[in-house]
């Protein structure tokens, strides 16, 4: 998916392309992410739509739970969705990331031209 070492710098257009592409994938795992906390804390939890979109949204957003969970499956279930949120958010940003460090790195292995 990258350009080799012995290859030139992809062209600025081609680059808007590749950075959409990452953004898309970071996009479509942060939604799948999501899904599962929504059907999550409204399946284990007994929260409402609404209630659980919020939830899902605050604590995969860093932000922490808005409602009060109650019951022990609910507590376990937000535990460990909050350290999967850790983890997606790591991930994605490292995704976005991606090309642009290769694309840093990439520039410097270029030979010099005169």
């Amino acid at each position: 998916m990258f350009e080799r070492r012995t290859e030139d710098l992809l062209p600025w257009r081609a680059f808007a392309v590749r950075m959409a592409i990452f953004l898309g994938i970071a996009f479509a795992g942060i939604a799948g992410a999501l899904l599962i906390g929504v059907v999550g804390y409204h399946v284990i939890a007994g929260l409402g739509w609404i209630d659980s979109l919020l939830n899902a949204s605050m604590v995969l957003s860093a932000m922490g739970p808005v409602d009060r969970l109650t019951t022990d499956g609910a507590k376990v279930f937000a535990s460990i969705y909050a350290l999967f949120s850790g983890v997606v958010f790591i991930t994605s940003i490292s995704v976005v990331l991606a090309p642009v460090f290769h694309r840093v790195l990439h520039h410097f292995h270029l030979p010099d031209r005169e």
